[in-house]
C-alpha cells in the first residue's frame, strides 16, 4: 500500500506541512517494502483548484492514503472519489506520523476540516 504524507521536504526527516493541496511535497511510503520516497507536488502550481489537481497527482501515483494537517472541500471530494483515505491532523516528523499511522493512532477523516479559499 502506498501513503502520501504532505511536507515541507523530501524524506521522512522533515516535518508534516499542515497543508495538502499547495504543499511542496510528498512523501511516499510503501508499506509492503518500507522504502520512503518523494514526488513534487505539481499541483501547488495550479492557479486554481490546487486541491483538485493534487488529487489528481496523488490517484496518478496510486496512493492509497493520504497523511495531512488539513484538506479543504475540493481536494477531499477529489480523494474521496478516487478511493483514496485522507488523515488529517498531522504533525511532528513524516516518520513519526507514518509509525502512528501503523498503530492505529490516527483517525480517518469523514469530511473536510477547511473550507474552501476566499470565503
Amino acid at each position: 500500500m502506498m501513503i502520501a504524507i504532505s511536507a515541507f521536504g523530501k524524506d521522512q526527516d522533515n516535518e508534516v506541512n499542515p497543508r495538502l493541496g499547495r504543499c511542496e511535497y510528498f512523501v511516499l511510503y510503501d508499506t509492503g517494502t518500507g522504502q520512503y520516497s518523494a514526488i513534487e507536488n505539481s499541483g501547488r502550481l495550479s492557479p486554481g483548484a490546487a486541491g483538485i489537481a493534487t488529487a489528481t497527482l496523488l490517484n496518478d501515483q496510486q496512493v492509497q492514503v493520504v497523511i495531512t494537517g488539513n484538506i479543504g472541500p475540493n481536494a477531499f471530494k477529489g480523494l474521496e472519489a478516487a478511493g483514496i483515505k485522507v488523515y488529517t491532523g498531522a504533525s511532528g516528523k513524516v516518520k513519526d506520523v507514518v509509525e502512528r499511522y501503523q498503530k492505529g493512532l490516527l483517525i480517518e477523516a469523514a469530511a473536510p476540516n477547511v473550507g474552501p479559499h476566499g470565503r
